[in-house]
């Protein structure tokens, strides 16, 4: 629940327009869960959309869907959203009461429609494979779970996979989310060059790590 401070900050930074309420949304909050069996891991992986989200025509209580994740048994939650973004979405203290809830919230921003950086995806990928590892239930969202999730899922399996080729990780995830996941042609092309890039980036880290050591 929110504290009348806080609700005022969060009506004060959008105008009169963006004051109207929709009709909020009380259907299931949906969370897609990747079967792993097939890289025998039991654990559970899931991609979702913004959880609270209020924007245009989608209006969904917060508090609503952190009980959908909570009775998930979810422990750790990814969020590819900046900060801007959950202000834009009228969710700017969902990390907050993510964590008030005791989930470990784990917050990696990169723009919507973009690709992270090589440095932030590896991080993510290797937070989200020791969670997976350690047979926690995981979570990863951005705005609408379709591109930067699914980009990330996808750089997931084929780690977890070296034999994995691109295209196959790009239908696991579109099988999951939908057509219109890895949405932009930008994603796409990391997606396919992803391989060449990690090996790349994995040698020139090495080197670098050569040059410190002498």
């Amino acid at each position: 629940m929110k504290t009348p401070e806080k609700q005022e900050v969060i009506s004060s930074s959008f105008d009169s327009s963006d004051e109207e309420s929709g009709e909020l949304d009380v259907s299931p909050f949906k969370i897609s869960w990747l079967d792993l069996s097939f890289l025998s891991c039991s654990a559970k992986f899931g991609v979702c959309a913004l959880p609270g989200c209020r924007f245009k025509d989608t209006w969904r209580s917060l508090e609503n869907d952190l009980k959908a994740i909570k009775r998930e048994e979810v422990t750790d939650v990814f969020c590819l959203c900046s900060k801007g973004e959950l202000n834009k979405y009228r969710v700017p203290w969902l990390l907050h009461e993510m964590s008030a809830t005791e989930i470990t919230v784990h917050h990696h921003a990169f723009p919507d429609g973009q690709v992270p950086s090589f440095p932030l995806l590896t991080k993510i990928v290797d937070e989200i494979h020791s969670n997976l590892m350690n047979n926690k239930t995981t979570l990863i969202h951005c705005y609408g779970g379709l591109g930067r999730s699914c980009l990330v899922t996808a750089c997931l399996m084929m780690v977890m996979d070296p034999g994995m080729e691109p295209d196959v990780a790009i239908q696991k995830v579109r099988d999951l989310r939908g057509h219109a996941a890895v949405q932009s042609v930008k994603q796409y092309n990391f997606l396919h060059d992803f391989r060449s890039s990690l090996e790349a980036y994995n040698k020139e880290t090495e080197e670098g790590k050569r040059s410190l050591s002498r």
